[in-house]
């Protein structure tokens, strides 16, 4: 595999070692700077950009895990890949839980090293590209909801990285309120076309009757009270993305012939004979099971495999719940902006009680809940008798008591974890643990406690 550019910082005190790594990496087509003192690397960090350090653990004064710190207090985003000796691998896994992307044992086999280099590289472009889209979305829109502190948010983003470079037709599919129209948004942000409109219609919302016109446009004259004709969503999208939210409820009779625009890339408004020829790219989104729809008959099966293409699956809020404390925290700085308020956060209980409810309604819900909350709150801190007071229900169904135990624990974690930063000593001291005990549990709940980092 081709060597992928980047500018190397590399840090080392023996400097035959250091030259050894210098030559291989110049030899794979890489930028590579020197410092065999941490003073020197710190320097270079400073009056220079680079893409990822190599650093070793024991150095002269002062040890490799210290120096990362530093080096990530300068540039947080500079992937650090450690070098060790055979006798220090405790000490290695202790730098990749304090933010180092990987370790490379010595005597470095070359094709090992320059594999882990790749794999950064393109961890860090990643990262780039998700924060870029997000700077994007920010820009165009007063909130982006889009908080991917879990797992399951920061795979979509990174999908949607890759996707938005494409000219595919996306099929989103997910609850209500989980945002998927924000993920449309920022596709059609991420790709060439971002220059060009992006025109949503919500097939739900539309009567059966209007549908087809708003889409599809009309000529004068073409049904009574056509007084002048008028362009369809398909027309205003030309060069641009078309989302068709909710799709599922989009009338059999349009169904046909919105397969074959997609298929042609050309339709006849109402009252036309003349086509019209469209260049757009197509978004759906959904909320419903569409191959069971297909089965029942309401859902034609050849348009299902026309859209399903490039699928996206939006996890609900009950499944990524580790982001419900950042979600607040938008929610907090749009609203208090809003209402000129100036409320700090939420009590630990009221906290609590947000991460132990289930939220049907997803981050739609969370919104209006915190909305309320601030609206209603006569002091600088929202306790917990203002959190989901306009529900009937404000926690989960009665689980057996080892699963409440398990929900309460990992929320109980992710909490110490979002207060401290990602800090395990000051979150295990806050918890009362050992901090090998602590750790246990983090691995027991698959959390990574960089994601917690502010």
């Amino acid at each position: 595999m081709a060597a992928l550019s980047g500018k190397i910082l590399a840090v080392d005190d023996d400097s035959n070692l250091l030259e050894v790594l210098r030559m291989r990496l110049e030899s794979a087509n890489y930028e590579v700077v020197t410092a065999l003192r941490g003073e020197d690397a710190i320097d270079a960090v400073k009056q220079q950009s680079f893409d990822l350090s190599i650093i070793d653990l024991q150095l002269g004064r002062c040890d490799g895990i210290s120096l990362m710190s530093e080096i990530h207090q300068i540039n947080p985003d500079i992937p650090v890949i450690i070098l060790t000796a055979y006798g220090s691998i405790e000490s290695a896994v202790e730098a990749i839980k304090k933010g180092a992307f990987s370790y490379i044992t010595k005597p470095f086999d070359p094709g090992e090293l320059l594999a882990q280099i790749e794999k950064a590289l393109e961890s860090r472009r990643l990262f780039s590209e998700i924060k870029r889209l997000k700077g994007l979305l920010k820009e165009n829109y007063d909130f982006t909801s889009i908080v991917s502190k879990s797992e399951k948010m920061q795979s979509i983003l990174g999908q949607v990285s890759i996707i938005a470079k494409t000219d595919s037709t996306v099929y989103i599919n997910g609850e209500s309120g989980t945002g998927k129209e924000l993920i449309a948004r920022a596709i059609h942000l991420g790709s060439d076309r971002k220059d060009r409109p992006f025109v949503a219609i919500n097939c739900a919302a539309i009567p059966e009757t209007l549908l087809e016109s708003e889409l599809f446009g009309y000529e004068k004259g073409a049904f009574t009270g056509a007084v002048q004709g008028t362009k369809g969503l398909f027309t205003q999208a030309h060069k641009g993305t078309l989302f068709l939210d909710e799709i599922g409820n989009m009338p059999l009779s349009l169904q046909k012939k919105s397969l074959r625009v997609l298929q042609e890339r050309q339709f006849y408004p109402l009252g036309s004979n003349k086509p019209v020829e469209i260049d757009v790219r197509i978004i759906v989104a959904t909320n419903q099971d569409l191959k069971n729809e297909v089965k029942e008959g309401r859902f034609r099966e050849d348009l299902f495999y026309r859209i399903h293409v490039i699928p996206i699956n939006l996890p609900p809020l009950r499944e990524r719940k580790e982001d419900i404390p950042s979600l607040v925290d938008e929610f907090l700085n749009e609203f208090n902006e809003k209402m000129k308020k100036k409320v700090k956060g939420l009590t630990p209980s009221a906290l609590q009680k947000l991460m132990l409810y289930n939220w049907p309604g997803n981050i739609r819900e969370l919104k209006n809940t915190i909305e309320f909350a601030i609206a209603m709150v006569q002091h600088d801190v929202i306790t917990e008798d203002l959190i989901l007071q306009t529900t009937g229900q404000t926690h989960e169904k009665f689980q057996p008591l080892k699963e409440a135990r398990a929900v309460f624990e990992k929320n109980y974690i992710v909490h110490l974890l979002e207060i401290t930063g990602g800090n395990v000593s000051k979150a295990s001291e806050l918890a009362g643990k050992y901090r090998a005990d602590f750790y246990n549990l983090i691995k027991k709940y698959d959390l990574k406690p960089e994601t917690f980092k502010k």
